[in-house]
């Protein structure tokens, strides 16, 4: 997928030849190695997950990954969805669409597999724009605590799945280290 606003990149399917640039993007919009770590850590346990890179030519210069994060209901069954995270671009490309078109074609990418919903832990003011809404809304709350209300957003996927649809999101245990 190409985004043109005024910067010219692409977005795709992470592949290996990429992975060096995606601990970068994480080290240098983070400034920090936790959330590079937890990539690649999900990257070895996670069966299922959706990793994509924005890149000018061969730089990698965005990533954002998706992977699986179980809501657990208030009569005690699951439903397993999708967790936005983390979502990173360079500090030189930041508020150039870069974010933005990550989350548009993860999201996209989202809608046609057969998860119901995709939640993220974000920034109230940026999230909303692609669709999410305040978890609390719908009677679903993170299970991480301290978390502020309108930090935690869902995205419904497949509304009839989610109906009268309450109770925890549990994000997979790689994310733990990351305070």
């Amino acid at each position: 997928m190409n985004f043109d606003k005024h910067l010219k990149f692409t977005i795709q399917e992470e592949t290996e030849q990429n992975l060096q640039g995606i601990r970068l993007v994480h080290r240098l919009a983070f400034q920090r190695d936790d959330e590079a770590e937890v990539v690649d850590r999900l990257r070895e346990n996670c069966p299922v997950f959706i990793s994509l890179v924005a890149k000018i030519g061969d730089k990698v210069i965005g990533h954002v990954l998706f992977t699986p994060a179980r809501l657990i209901q208030n009569q005690g069954w699951s439903i397993e969805g999708l967790g936005l995270a983390p979502l990173a671009v360079l500090p030189e490309y930041q508020k150039q669409g870069v974010g933005t078109g990550l989350c548009v074609e993860g999201l996209t990418r989202a809608a046609l597999s057969e998860f119901p919903f995709v939640v993220v832990l974000g920034d109230s003011a940026y999230y909303p724009r692609f669709g999410f809404k305040k978890a609390s809304t719908f009677g679903i709350r993170c299970a991480y605590e301290d978390v502020p209300d309108e930090a935690f957003m869902i995205k419904i996927l497949k509304p009839k799945i989610m109906t009268d649809v309450e109770g925890v999101v549990y994000y997979r245990q790689e994310f733990d280290s990351v305070s």
